[in-house]
């Protein structure tokens, strides 16, 4: 079984061993060269906060945002280039018939075939994610942003739990379709959709997010990614501020303003006010006793929601895997 499976499977193992390849000489030499340069410019600058490290983030632009990509698509095809057709293409053809009455039962051929190229898509996904993590640490790092959905998708372990639930997910598409173009397609169309339904619907909640309230004196008003007037023109035009909390998931990207009293200001209640639509001066609005109020999901929590996610694909492949198996001695018995 295994020799077959291999005999199978071959040409596209041996794809994405040379792309592996290919990714790991280019983001090898790429990430030394980044790695001095990001050595030369905290050497003078502690913490990364440098003046010039946007020009960094650009200059690499192209290696990070390619491998960054590549651990989001890889999954996706794997499922569909190797998930999908593990069943499908046997009951097309008919050979199904002839495997399963040389003393192969289903649930054997079944359990060696999916374990196989399971563990094989998660190893090379593993590696490619590994590999793009260890590029990119120096421009996560001075960028504070592995929250957002695409960077989290594509660091870390999470990728893994993409790659066995693409592979089950293909494999069992397969099965009730019993058509490989058909369950290729729909494959690709249900993994994206997932990926994009999980990180609005799912993340939030996995844990309870911070209630903070940030007083807004010179040093938050220094740091506030924003600071303006939003909704309605004239007087009502609610007064709000962006807060960072650096390595954090801001779950908003602008809150109210609020006085002592708690009540929410407008353009027409605001402090300092002046004949234009100008905000007032920062060293005026220091003074006047103001605050927003902020959800966030701590820095520290990046790795325990690598860990929750990444179990929640994993059983979600479990799930699927048991369907398959089901499907296939009910469906084809």
């Amino acid at each position: 079984m295994i020799w077959l499976t291999w005999r199978q499977f071959r040409a596209q193992f041996m794809v994405a061993a040379a792309v592996l390849a290919a990714a790991t000489a280019f983001l090898l030499m790429s990430g030394l060269d980044l790695r001095d340069k990001y050595h030369d410019l905290t050497s003078g600058c502690p913490g990364g906060g440098c003046a010039d490290g946007n020009q960094l983030i650009d200059t690499y632009a192209f290696p990070y945002w390619t491998g960054t990509t590549l651990v989001i698509v890889v999954p996706a095809l794997i499922g569909a280039f190797w998930g999908a057709p593990l069943i499908a293409r046997e009951l097309e053809t008919g050979t199904h018939r002839l495997i399963w009455n040389q003393g192969i039962g289903r649930g054997r051929w079944l359990a060696v075939k999916l374990l196989l190229v399971g563990v094989t898509a998660v190893i090379v996904t593993g590696l490619l994610s590994l590999l793009v993590t260890w590029f990119s640490a120096p421009l996560d790092h001075l960028d504070h942003d592995r929250f957002t959905p695409v960077l989290f998708a594509a660091r870390g372990i999470v990728p893994l739990g993409y790659a066995a639930f693409a592979v089950a997910l293909g494999t069992c598409l397969g099965l009730f379709l019993r058509r490989t173009v058909a369950a290729m397609a729909l494959t690709l169309a249900a993994f994206a959709a997932v990926q994009m339904l999980v990180p609005l619907a799912v993340r939030p909640h996995l844990e309870q997010p911070v209630h903070s309230v940030i007083a807004l004196d010179a040093d938050a008003l220094r740091s506030t990614r924003m600071l303006g007037f939003t909704g309605a023109h004239g007087p009502s035009a609610t007064f709000v501020a962006g807060i960072d909390k650096p390595g954090a998931w801001m779950l908003s990207n602008s809150s109210p303003v609020q006085d002592s009293s708690g009540r929410t200001l407008t353009l027409g209640t605001q402090p300092c006010a002046n004949n234009s639509h100008d905000v007032p001066s920062e060293e005026c609005l220091a003074q006047a006793n103001l605050h927003v109020a902020i959800d966030y999901q701590p820095a520290d929590r990046y790795w325990p929601f690598q860990w929750i996610e990444t179990a929640i694909y994993l059983a979600l492949a479990a799930a699927l895997a048991a369907l398959t198996t089901w499907g296939l001695h009910r469906r084809l018995g």
